[in-house]
């Protein structure tokens, strides 16, 4: 008896995740790798359960940090959008502006936020932002720019004016696009906050597995990859939901998966 599609969905992440881990742990026994080289996921989950109390705090330090970082991209994603969405002269002269920051490795301003504002949670919550405004910027501007040229006709010979447009038409029309933005933006916010701790911090998770390396304690290390993983998961989802609840309308199949 074949199971439903919906419940091979689900269950697919969970299966193929559980055999990621048997492999892996196949693969440490079979060659009897050391943990120093690469340990072994009981052996990571030992670390874990041993260092618990220090991954929650380094970890809940890590959450906040990017959580603001990303809050403040998010913000300013939204606004640099909206403008560079509505204004194909904005458009024009901040595009290349964008693009050529956007290139520039982020792990290359952390040296100067230091210099700034010091070693600490600063720095970290800026490395976060920088990191993760350009992909809202990029999607809700699309999501205007992309609106239907027709649509404005008609709407203007109803008497519409342009704010009107804009905030009535096109920012719903841009919903998609900005939801689908936090979801990149997010994950790319934890890493971030994690380049800036592991060089300029002494708290959280990058802090911790540098400290951790320097010991050669790499289950340690590995469980705070772990940790991450596992937040950027919950956090992506989190966001995919209230965007499966918020844009529901703009997919011919809103149960589809993500």
């Amino acid at each position: 008896m074949s199971l439903p599609s919906s419940t091979l969905v689900k269950a697919a992440p969970w299966a193929l995740t559980a055999l990621l881990f048997v492999l892996w742990e196949l693969i440490c026994v079979g060659f009897a790798l050391p943990d120093y080289l690469l340990p072994a996921p009981t052996a990571v989950w030992a670390s874990g359960q041993e260092f618990a109390g220090a991954i929650m705090q380094h970890a809940t330090q890590t959450l906040l940090t990017t959580l603001a970082g990303f809050a403040l991209a998010v913000a300013v994603g939204l606004a640099l959008g909206l403008a560079v969405g509505a204004s194909p002269l904005v458009y024009k002269a901040c595009y290349p502006l964008l693009v050529g920051f956007n290139s520039i490795p982020k792990v290359a301003f952390v040296p100067v936020l230091v210099v700034w504002f010091g070693i600490g949670t600063a720095p970290a919550i800026l490395t976060a932002f920088l990191i993760s405004f350009f992909p809202v910027v990029v999607n809700v501007a699309t999501g205007l720019a992309t609106l239907e040229p027709e649509l404005e006709d008609v709407l203007r010979s109803l008497g519409a004016r342009r704010l009107d447009i804009l905030f009535k038409v096109g920012l719903p029309r841009a919903l998609p696009y900005f939801f689908a933005s936090l979801k990149v933006a997010i994950t790319l916010a934890f890493v971030g906050s994690v380049i800036s701790e592991t060089v300029a911090s002494n708290l959280g998770i990058g802090y911790l597995m540098m400290s951790a390396s320097s010991s050669m304690n790499m289950p340690l290390v590995f469980a705070g990859l772990m940790v991450i993983g596992v937040m950027g998961v919950v956090m992506y989802q989190l966001f995919a939901l209230v965007e499966r609840r918020l844009t529901g309308w703009a997919h011919r199949n809103p149960n589809a998966p993500h």
